[in-house]
């Protein structure tokens, strides 16, 4: 008997080990972040080769940002959900006073007329790609504060939006019209998560969107993208030439794709290759089937995300419930958004595609909000696992009884 329970004991130590975690949802996230390395380096080698005469020279760049993801990523895992939810409303403030620096002359970084980085060194910091994980959290600790006023009051839902419409105005002053609108549709999406009334909810909708397409008309280039979104072919050489292009590549790609590596629209036919329109050169290279594993990627970890945020909401976590469901939107937005503009179904938006375009503050606070998931998802293990002795005896004792974790905060253990 001493001696089977001696044998035991390792395996049972490895088992203790190695932590409960949402292993599905993490292997597609580290999935889609292996390919998308393959990816940009399939996509960049030519432009690479001319600029830079080292055909590896966004390789080695995107490998040392994945690098710098997955580091942050395995610190904020280490970050419990109390503390997100004590620093919300501070880290959503921070996000925009530096958005405020990143307008700061002689601190913002201009490229291609867009004024979004300020220099660290060798990296470059974009706030706004931060700003979105901040508004969401800020958010989902607002309805849990303000449940009843959100729910039953017009200034209930009008008094985050104000701060919201702040960071939205300073990113519009970038300008980034694409990043705005993910931002505003995902803070809205939250909101009626949160239960707020559906005529105030339309009205907040009605005034949006106005507001953007007031923008699209008082904006020249604006006007001119959506011009030539209804018809690249018209000045395919100029005004439509990155859509047509990745049309091009789309079609070369037919079912199963050219192949990986033998892409030609990636050898300085097709803008930005390797960043906005990387769905392209996949479509190019992986053909339709390529394309539709993707999406299925993209879906697959948005539902993994409302799986855990419903998980949350059934353990009685509102908070949790609500950044898990906050960031499937997001992610879910920004990914339709990028491949949308890459088949011609939207205007060109300069977003990125998530885990897989080159750009390491899109990385970074990717594998963050990976990392928040996977941490909620722990902590529902661990109050899943502690209320599951109890809800027997309470049970059979009375079968109307509510079980739970009582006393104290249940994110404190974890």
């Amino acid at each position: 008997m001493t001696a089977a329970v001696r044998s035991t004991h390792p395996g049972q130590r490895r088992r203790e080990r190695i932590p409960a975690l949402d292993y599905p949802l993490l292997v597609c996230a580290l999935g889609l972040l292996a390919f998308g390395l393959i990816m940009v380096s399939s996509a960049s080698m030519s432009i690479a080769e001319k600029c830079c005469n080292d055909p590896f020279y966004y390789t080695i760049r995107h490998a040392i940002a994945l690098g710098l993801a997955l580091s942050a990523g395995l610190l904020t895992f280490n970050v419990s959900v109390a503390r997100w939810e004590r620093t919300g409303t501070w880290l959503f403030l921070l996000g925009v006073l530096v958005l405020i620096l990143v307008l700061t002359p002689g601190i913002g970084r201009t490229v291609n007329g867009a004024t979004r980085w300020i220099p660290l060194g060798p990296l470059n910091l974009q706030p706004s790609e931060f700003v979105k994980l901040f508004a969401i959290v800020y958010v989902a600790g607002y309805l849990v504060r303000h449940a009843d006023a959100v729910a039953n009051r017009l200034s209930g839902f009008i008094r985050p939006m104000i701060l919201i419409g702040i960071a939205a105005a300073l990113i519009l002053m970038q300008p980034d019209f694409g990043t705005t609108a993910v931002m505003l549709a995902t803070v809205m999406g939250l909101l009626f998560l949160g239960g707020v009334s559906l005529l105030p909810f339309a009205f907040l909708i009605g005034v949006v969107a106005v507001g953007l397409v007031a923008l699209v008309f008082l904006s020249p280039y604006r006007m001119q993208r959506v011009i030539s979104f209804l018809d690249p072919w018209q000045d395919p050489f100029n005004t439509g030439y990155q859509l047509s292009q990745a049309l091009i590549a789309f079609g070369r790609g037919e079912w199963l794709g050219v192949g990986l590596g033998n892409g030609i629209q990636k050898q300085f036919f097709l803008p930005e290759a390797h960043t906005d329109f990387l769905a392209s050169v996949i479509g190019e290279e992986f053909g339709l089937v390529g394309i539709l594993a993707l999406i299925a990627a993209f879906a697959f970890l948005c539902w993994r995300a409302f799986s855990i945020g419903a998980r949350a909401e059934a353990a009685e976590q509102p908070f949790a419930a609500y950044v898990a469901q906050g960031i499937a939107l997001w992610l879910g937005l920004q990914a339709f958004v990028n491949l949308g503009v890459n088949v011609g179904f939207l205007p060109t938006k300069g977003l990125t595609l998530p885990f897989l375009s080159y750009g390491s503050n899109s990385l970074i606070v990717g594998c963050m909000a990976v990392a928040i998931l996977l941490r909620i998802d722990l902590t529902m293990r661990q109050l899943e696992s502690d209320a599951g002795p109890r809800r027997r005896p309470t049970t059979s004792a009375s079968p109307g009884a509510r079980s739970g974790v009582e006393g104290g905060s249940p994110w404190a253990r974890a």
